[in-house]
Formats: C-alpha cells, structure tokens, sequence
C-alpha cells in the first residue's frame, strides 16, 4: 500500500536491524523502499540490500555534504548504475544549509558534482535524486543547463520554498515530503504540499534521520512513512489510503526500472 521512496537502512542505526524494520514495513504495510546511496564507498552495501530483499532497490550517487570520498565520473556511474536493481543516480545536489565559515563561491566542487550527477542521469535515462537545501536557485539553474530538459526524478525531503518547487515542477521532477511534514514548526511547507498536485507527489522517511510526529527525536524507518501520508492526506483533505495509492503510482512512473525487474 505504501512506499517509502527514500531511506538510509545501509546506516548504522538500523543495518543491524533489518529483519526488525522488515517486519514493522510488512505490519505497516509498508510495501517497498528504495534504499539511498550517499558515497560510492557505501555502494556495496547498499546494493546488497536491494539484491537481498525483493522489495528493496537502490541508487548509485554522492551527498553533496560528503567530503574527502571517491569523487565518480560520469564513467563510474554510469557503471554502477548498469548494475541489477539500480534504479535512480543521486541522490546528489546542493546543500549551502552548513557553508562553515566558507562562502557559496567555494562551493564549486559541489556544484561541478552535482553537474557530473545530472549528466550521469540524461545519459542513462534513469531519474535523478535531488537533495537541495538552502541553494534552490543554484539547484534549478544547473537541472536547467545540465538536464537539457531530458533528465526527470525527485527533489527528495522538500524544504525549500513555494517558487523553487513550482520550478521543480515546471521541469518534470515529483517532489517528496518527509516526515517534517508533521513538525509543529513546517506550517510553510504544509502549504507547499497543499499546492503540490498530488500526481507529483512522493512520500519518504529519509531515515533513520527526522522521524515524523508522533515519533520525533528517535530514529525513524520506513514503517513510519505511514504519518507522513496521513499528514499529506490532512492536508490535501483527502483519505489516506487515496495518498497511499497515488505516491504508490507515482513512484512506479517515475522508477520505472522497478517494472522492469518485477
């Protein structure tokens, strides 16, 4: 019934648990997830979930907080990305949320990763996953320049603003919500996801980080993408299973390689 579209179970806090949160998905009906890569050291790893459960798939691509590890090039990714199982590049981006003392100019190397990301993506033809924080002008302007209006995914854990996702849209990408959906304090991105349509929209827990209300400070997984479709379908007023449905079929459109596998 449910998807979570975007999950770290790779991370120590539940790599060790696997049969445990396996078993709250199925319980939750929680029926599949796609498990995110964030360094290529970690592709292993994650890769070997996706061809050990037959719910789980992956992707191949670097944070953009990720400092000091194997830069890829288009090469290497596009390799990685040939493997069974491999669904998407990324999730790869800007994130100018943490600049520690420097400057957005001396975020270069970020940006030419993330170009290298992009190009990987319109090569393939797989989607991309976007992780965008404080940088959406920058995010948009290089999807433009580098996409060349034939690369298509997700701007994942959406917390910009109302322009940057109508941009995002404009552009043929979902967006997802997270479980901030359901924090006291996210009353502006509320009304972001009211104005999302709902054909656009993808639901994840990104855990084991930001576990949703009623679950806030421990660490989440992927049962709880649950309260972030209920929150969605509070406010699109709509029923819950009506959002479960639509995520479930927009996720299937978007990573159509899951399809293909099946």
């Amino acid at each position: 019934m449910y998807v979570d579209s975007h999950c770290h179970l790779s991370f120590p806090e539940l790599r060790a648990r696997i049969p445990e949160v396996r078993a709250a998905m199925r319980a939750a009906a929680v029926d599949r997830a796609l498990c995110i890569c964030t360094r290529i050291e970690e592709f292993d790893a994650v890769h070997a979930l996706a061809m050990a459960h037959d719910n789980f798939w992956c992707t191949v691509g670097v944070h953009p907080d990720e400092e000091g590890v194997l830069e890829p090039d288009e090469s290497m990714l596009l390799e990685l990305a040939a493997r069974p199982r491999v669904v998407a590049i990324g999730e790869s981006g800007l994130d100018y949320y943490r600049l520690n003392g420097r400057t957005v100019a001396d975020m270069a190397w970020q940006r030419e990763r993330f170009r290298v990301h992009i190009r990987a993506a319109r090569r393939s033809g797989l989607p991309l996953v976007v992780h965008t924080r404080s940088a959406g002008d920058d995010t948009i302007g290089l999807l433009r320049q580098e996409g060349q209006g034939d690369v298509r995914g997700v701007f994942h854990c959406f917390t910009e603003t109302a322009d940057v996702a109508r941009e995002a849209l404009a552009l043929g990408f979902q967006i997802s919500f997270s479980g901030i959906l359901t924090f006291r304090n996210a009353e502006e991105l509320r009304a972001v996801a009211a104005e999302v349509p709902l054909d656009r929209c993808l639901i994840e827990t990104d855990s084991p980080y930001l576990a949703p209300v009623p679950y806030r400070g421990r660490v989440n997984e992927p049962a709880h993408v649950v309260h972030v479709a209920a929150e969605l379908a509070r406010i699109k007023g709509l029923r819950v299973q009506e959002v479960a449905e639509a995520t479930s079929r927009n996720f299937d459109r978007l990573f159509e390689r899951i399809g293909e596998a099946a």
